[in-house]
């Protein structure tokens, strides 16, 4: 498999692009008075996961920073299953259907907690990409007589 050159390239990120998809297709048979509570939270917090992503590829060099980020992806995703269990219960979606959407979270999940487990290859980079290893460079201001 070749490396991943861009976020986009990442299983993870396409399996949480389609799912978000899938949930704001499914949302659409919502009831009206959802508009601003469910239907909006399980749109936002299913669009977060591969927000969230990108924004870890993002910080890859610092190794916190993207374990952070990644692990906030995996809260947005739990968080997007406990819409969809709110969705079944108020009968939104067929038990079918929150079976196959909980399916599709609950592997982005087990993809997520992968990429935290193994951030070390995700994290590896040359000391000359090391902000910390670049001399820095006085500078003068324009502003004072030299």
């Amino acid at each position: 498999m070749a490396a991943a050159r861009s976020f986009r390239d990442l299983k993870v990120y396409q399996a949480a692009r389609e799912a978000a998809l899938c949930i704001f297709a499914a949302t659409k048979s919502f009831p009206r008075e959802e508009r601003y509570a469910l239907t909006d939270q399980i749109r936002r917090s299913s669009r977060a996961v591969k927000a969230m992503i990108a924004e870890a590829w993002a910080r890859r060099r610092y190794k916190a920073a993207f374990i952070n980020k990644v692990d906030e992806a995996l809260g947005e995703a739990n968080e997007t299953q406990s819409w969809l269990d709110d969705a079944l219960d108020d009968q939104y979606v067929s038990q079918e259907h929150f079976t196959e959407l909980d399916r599709r979270y609950q592997a982005i999940g087990g993809m997520l907690s992968r990429m935290i487990d193994r951030a070390d290859d995700f994290c590896k980079h040359k000391p000359a990409t090391d902000y910390r290893s670049i001399p820095r460079v006085k500078e003068e201001s324009p502003f004072t007589d030299h």
